[in-house]
């Protein structure tokens, strides 16, 4: 049965009249949920992260894979995976942040005081998180990690005027974000 919902959600097998069928119902879906919430996800998150147990469900029966003996019992595990996966990431931007505050020596910009420094380091990794990966990445070897352009490029594999391009665009994002928080 659940290889037949994930043909007529994937193949495109509805017809006039026929509704697609949600691999999971109203039940496993409040469970999945409450697993979600449980673990920490905020409540804007919830919703993602209900699609993604939906997802890796379609995915498993369009492979052909054996279904689940317990769907519900199995989507729960996999939104309590999400959750860790989600802290994980959340740890991983705070620790971003923590870096890049420490990156600037205090005795760089003459007459900021401390607070001001911390401000704007605090800015900065917050613009840098809401950039594309690929800017973000390139931003941090380029500015952070002091790689020239051409090294840049051949550490990625992409033309230096990609480089140049993203960092171009990257930045005018980023001073931007800056101008709009009112940080400079």
């Amino acid at each position: 049965m659940l290889r037949r919902k994930a043909r007529r959600v994937l193949g495109g097998g509805e017809s006039a009249g026929e509704t697609l069928d949600d691999p999971l119902d109203a039940a496993q879906e409040r469970r999945v949920r409450a697993v979600l919430a449980l673990g920490g996800v905020p409540q804007a998150d919830l919703p993602d992260g209900v699609q993604q147990v939906r997802l890796r469900l379609l995915e498993r029966a369009a492979s052909g894979a054996e279904a689940p003996r317990d769907v519900s019992a199995w989507a729960a595990v996999v939104a309590s995976n999400l959750a860790m996966d989600w802290h994980r990431a959340r740890r991983r931007q705070e620790r971003i942040g923590e870096r890049l505050a420490s990156l600037r020596p205090p005795d760089q910009v003459a007459g900021e005081s401390g607070e001001d420094t911390k401000v704007m380091s605090l800015a900065v990794a917050q613009g840098l998180d809401e950039l594309p990966d690929a800017q973000r990445q390139i931003l941090v070897l380029r500015f952070y990690a002091d790689l020239p352009v051409r090294g840049i490029a051949e550490e990625l594999g992409i033309p230096e005027g990609t480089v140049k391009s993203r960092l171009h665009t990257a930045v005018r994002a980023l001073r931007a974000r800056l101008h709009e928080d009112e940080v400079v």
